[in-house]
């Protein structure tokens, strides 16, 4: 399951349970995008690169022949990405750093 607060941290989601299953992630998100999508296209565009959703993904999205909304195919593009994200951290421990002694903070 994915963890909410790798989509309401970045997104400044408020009001979405710990425990939102994947269809309200979707649903809250897809609105945060659509008014993102009105006020702020930049701002999403920028956000979109840091959680490194793929431009070659998002192209396809935003055509006006797409066969969902825009905001709703950006929001299944940004759940996917988390997901793959939380699977990679769950899967992929890196091996602690040597010779770093006296660097601790």
């Amino acid at each position: 399951m994915l963890p909410s607060n790798l989509i309401t941290i970045p997104f400044e989601l408020e009001n979405v349970s710990a425990q939102a299953d994947e269809a309200e992630l979707l649903a809250v998100l897809s609105n945060r995008i659509e008014e993102m999508l009105e006020r702020r296209p930049d701002y999403l565009m920028s956000l979109l690169y840091r959680l490194d959703v793929l431009e070659e993904k998002i192209r396809p999205v935003m055509r006006p022949d797409a066969p969902e909304p825009a905001h709703v195919g950006l929001a299944r593009l940004v759940l996917e990405r988390q997901k793959q994200r939380a699977e990679t951290k769950q899967t992929i421990k890196p091996d602690a750093l040597e010779g770093m002694e006296g660097w601790e903070w």
